[in-house]
Parts: C-alpha cells; sequence; structure tokens
C-alpha cells in the first residue's frame, strides 16, 4: 500500500473521513502537508496503523484522552504506565460488568412479574416510573 487520500486512508481503517479528521484535531492523529497549492495531502500505511491502534484501544474501553497517553507511552516503553492505565480499564468494566449483571436480573426479575397477568397497570412501566 503506497500513498493514500484520506478517503483511501479512512477505507483502509474501516472509518470514516470525518473520523479521521475527528482525530486529527483531537491531537491522536498528524495531519500530513501537502505537496503544493490545492495538492492533496498523503497518507502512509502508518496512518492505518495508527487507527487500526486507536479502534482497538476504544474497543477494550479506552477513552481518546487514555489513548491518546497510550500512543505517547509507545514511545517511551513505559510499561508500569501502560499496566496502570489497563488495570484502571479493567476495573472500570467489571464495575460495568457487575452494573450490567444487575440490570439484567432486575428486568429478568420484572419481566416475570409482568408475565404473571394481564391485569392492571404493567409493572415494567412502573419499576422505571418510581422517583
Amino acid at each position: 500500500m503506497s500513498v493514500m487520500t484520506i478517503a483511501k486512508l479512512a477505507k483502509a481503517a474501516g472509518v470514516g473521513v470525518e473520523t479521521v479528521r475527528y482525530y486529527q484535531r483531537r491531537g491522536l492523529m498528524q495531519t500530513p502537508r501537502a505537496a503544493g497549492d490545492g495538492a492533496y495531502r498523503h497518507y502512509e500505511p502508518e496512518h492505518v496503523a495508527r487507527l487500526r491502534f486507536i479502534r482497538s484501544a476504544q474497543a477494550a474501553g479506552f477513552t481518546l484522552e487514555e489513548i491518546k497517553e497510550l500512543l505517547a507511552l509507545d514511545r517511551t516503553h513505559d510499561r508500569p504506565r501502560v499496566r496502570q492505565l489497563a488495570s484502571a480499564r479493567l476495573k472500570a468494566l467489571a464495575e460495568q460488568m457487575a452494573e450490567i449483571k444487575a440490570a439484567e436480573r432486575a428486568l429478568t426479575r420484572l419481566l416475570g412479574v409482568c408475565r404473571g397477568s394481564d391485569a392492571g397497570p404493567c409493572p415494567i412501566i412502573e419499576a422505571f416510573d418510581e422517583h
């Protein structure tokens, strides 16, 4: 793969052009200079790798600020800090999973109550309507 336009870069990484621009504005990716008046900016295969890294880190639950730090740490090889960030993310994911499991149990219970009868107010709606 040789140099690419932003559209080809976005397609190669599986993102939209606006996503590339957004990451550039957030400082996650550099914007290459155009070769001259009216020339397109040219992107290299390294840009595709950077976009894929960002998307993978997002899929793991990292925020864009955390990803920006991970990208900077990659150059310093500060493994203790990377482990610290990953541990914090893992803890946050465990907390989210616990919340989701609690919501699943509550909804399962409400569904069971709701299936018991078609008479009267719906217990699911009543549960969400409680103040």
